[in-house]
């Protein structure tokens, strides 16, 4: 599956805060589960704005290596 863009992220409904977001506040990552075109992810800070549609598989790609501390700040 590859990747894509919803423009306007605040068209879909069940948005949650991704567990994997810190606590520290501003840095929020957004999901919505069970969408049939993958793992919607936008920046809760920007609910207007666009959403990337992500694979499981690459969602779960990002995720671990954002635990194994690959992905640098």
């Amino acid at each position: 599956m590859t990747e894509h863009t919803i423009l306007d992220s605040s068209a879909l409904n069940g948005w949650r805060k991704s567990s994997y977001s810190g606590n520290e506040g501003g840095s929020c990552v957004e999901v919505v589960d069970a969408h049939p075109s993958g793992v919607p992810v936008r920046d809760s800070k920007n609910p207007h704005g666009p959403a990337l549609v992500m694979s499981a598989d690459s969602w779960a790609s990002f995720v671990s290596a954002l635990s194994d501390g690959d992905l640098p700040a």
